[in-house]
């Protein structure tokens, strides 16, 4: 098996967009993916490039941005939220709300597709413990921005967690404090619709401080907005 396999059944992410799979600007981030390499060299071990839909970023309305890649999910598979239970309450609502078709099985080859939205996250490489510092978040910035500007059709953004709603406030040159986080707050910022949630994580669902029914709440939001926009 290659070490950076391609997720099957989508248009490549631009390079002009995504990070190459070595990229060195963060050399924390780089050590650990070296480690992974060493230690799993069947696995991605690279920066995770956004999952498009078939049709292109043209059909992108909605994009998710997530926190970073797991280290066993998408560190491993190489698709944002496969292969750890993140992506088994997101891809499940994304289908509910008709955003996504095919089935999960949490591998880059299976069915599942998406429908009118994007996936990426506010960091592309896998931290480790999962706690990106100040510096990574705000060097990768300088893919999500393109990331955003990339999408012609894009008109609501779900951010999953603090960390990558306020990475993708500064990403649109807003101030934090005129759209602050909070789970299913929304706020207009830069002519998009900016709805965040806490981040589907096992912890925060084995907690109870995420279940699926907040969760849908927000995407429901996110839904019923596209439905009346151009």
């Amino acid at each position: 098996m290659s070490a950076h396999p391609s997720p099957a059944k989508q248009p490549a992410e631009p390079d002009a967009v995504a990070p190459p799979a070595d990229c060195p600007i963060c050399p924390r981030l780089a050590a650990f993916r070296h480690e992974w390499r060493e230690r799993e060299p069947g696995w991605h071990n690279a920066p995770v490039r956004s999952f498009l839909p078939r049709e292109g970023a043209g059909s992108v309305r909605l994009l998710v941005v997530g926190l970073a890649p797991g280290v066993r999910g998408a560190n491993r598979t190489g698709r944002p939220f496969t292969g750890d239970y993140a992506g088994d309450l997101l891809y499940s609502t994304l289908k509910h709300f008709g955003f996504a078709a095919g089935e999960f099985e949490a591998r880059p080859d299976d069915s599942l597709h998406l429908v009118g939205a994007a996936i990426t996250n506010a960091v592309r490489c896998v931290p480790p413990e999962n706690k990106p510092t100040g510096q990574e978040i705000n060097d990768c910035r300088r893919f999500l921005s393109p990331t955003i500007e990339s999408l012609p059709s894009l008109r609501a953004i779900v951010t999953l967690g603090r960390i990558a709603h306020d990475s993708t406030l500064r990403a649109l040159g807003a101030k934090l404090k005129d759209a602050p986080f909070s789970h299913g707050g929304t706020h207009e910022v830069g002519g998009f619709l900016v709805a965040s949630s806490y981040h589907c994580s096992r912890y925060n669902t084995n907690t109870g401080r995420l279940t699926e029914a907040m969760f849908h709440d927000v995407f429901a939001n996110v839904a019923e907005h596209l439905k009346v926009q151009p």
